[in-house]
């Protein structure tokens, strides 16, 4: 591709996107897996993202552009809507045709001829593996592709945000105080289990982020009543009986959750748990996924010590684990979210904030101190 790129954080990242691409589909073949996603090249990858990051920036009828470019050609696409003329991949086009196609899980289709990128079409269903750009919004693109099996969010390679670029580090997930929901978010759990256990609460955690107004979300183990002792009494929205729809759902046995319905249902349990986190004060449900209550307020527990450190990491390469006060990570939300994980061990603390930041808050037994896992990066 001869053309100028004038987005300097294309050229930074393109080459280790690549390596990356090419590694995860060399491994794939070698498992003898079916992994049919072309190889995206450095100079492919380099002018997608300089169009799509000036794509951006721009306005139609004042609305900026929301819009998925998958590198695939037409033929390995499912079911492809298959444009009559080719479009060219440029930020005017783009532009354009963005809100014809903004809507998720739909995928504008790119390949080239010769030196030339275009536009031929839209899917919904793309390969294992296959390279795909979002514009997420002005000046955000995430470099990401379908994890395997096909099942739940995609997994994110890597970050662009201006001039920041953030690199996903997968081996985080080797680390002795990291997760499970954390081993999930790197695509690290098996895909027969997407709708199982800890991916239910990455789904909780994209809803959450997804509604925008900030949120804490208390796990805590089924059967026990520590937890109280860490809330402020009464609690104004209690829930008595126990709300277990979710809960029920995932009793269901796996042939019925291969249903439409069953995972409508799920999508919808799962967005009226996460809307309630935007209600002022704390949602607590048990790790079994029944919802006790919202708007709860967190306090520090009888004769407990209030925390003044805790680790704090990002899974991204370069980014070095630090002992930090809480109040440095964010404001309120993330001050009592440590607090509660300090005084209540066993639990799990998930919590947005308004700009889109996210933290996971667990308890490291390793460092004795409470882990805070920004994770944002993978929610996009």
């Amino acid at each position: 591709m001869n053309r100028e790129i004038t987005y300097q954080a294309a050229k930074a990242v393109a080459g280790t996107v690549e390596k990356h691409f090419v590694q995860y589909l060399r491994e794939a073949r070698e498992r003898g897996e079916q992994a049919s996603a072309p190889e995206p090249h450095a100079k492919v990858i380099a002018a997608m993202i300089d169009t799509a990051f000036w794509a951006s920036l721009r306005r139609e009828e004042g609305h900026s552009p929301k819009i998925s470019l998958a590198f695939l050609p037409p033929e390995q696409a499912i079911r492809p809507l298959v444009f009559e003329q080719r479009l060219p991949l440029t930020s005017h086009m783009l532009t354009k045709i963005a809100p014809g196609v903004e809507r998720s899980g739909i995928h504008l289709g790119v390949w080239y001829e010769g030196e030339e990128l275009y536009i031929w079409g839209t899917m919904h269903e793309i390969s294992t593996f296959c390279f795909v750009l979002d514009v997420s919004e002005p000046g955000l693109l995430v470099i990401k592709h379908r994890r395997k099996g096909g099942f739940g969010k995609f997994n994110n390679v890597a970050v662009l945000k201006g001039d920041q670029i953030k690199v996903v580090d997968e081996t985080s997930a080797n680390l002795p105080d990291c997760p499970d929901v954390l081993t999930s978010l790197l695509g690290f759990a098996a895909a027969s289990s997407w709708n199982d256990s800890v991916n239910v609460l990455v789904q909780l955690a994209v809803s959450m982020r997804a509604h925008g107004r900030g949120g804490s979300l208390l796990v805590v183990p089924s059967g026990k009543e520590d937890w109280r002792n860490s809330i402020m009494h009464p609690i104004q929205y209690a829930v008595a009986p126990a709300f277990s729809e979710l809960a029920e759902l995932m009793r269901q046995d796996i042939a019925e959750r291969t249903r439409s319905s069953w995972q409508t249902a799920l999508r919808q349990a799962i967005d009226s748990i996460a809307g309630l986190t935007a209600v002022d004060g704390a949602t607590v449900i048990t790790d079994q996924y029944e919802l006790l209550a919202f708007g709860a307020k967190i306090v520090r527990a009888w004769e407990s010590a209030q925390v003044e450190q805790m680790v704090f990491t990002e899974p991204v390469i370069g980014g070095e684990a630090m002992v930090v006060p809480p109040g440095q990570t964010g404001g309120t939300r993330h001050l009592s979210a440590a607090q509660f994980v300090h005084d209540q061990r066993d639990a799990l603390a998930l919590v947005a904030s308004q700009d889109g930041r996210f933290t996971i808050f667990t308890w490291s037994p390793c460092e004795e101190m409470v882990h805070a896992h920004r994770v944002d990066a993978l929610l996009l």
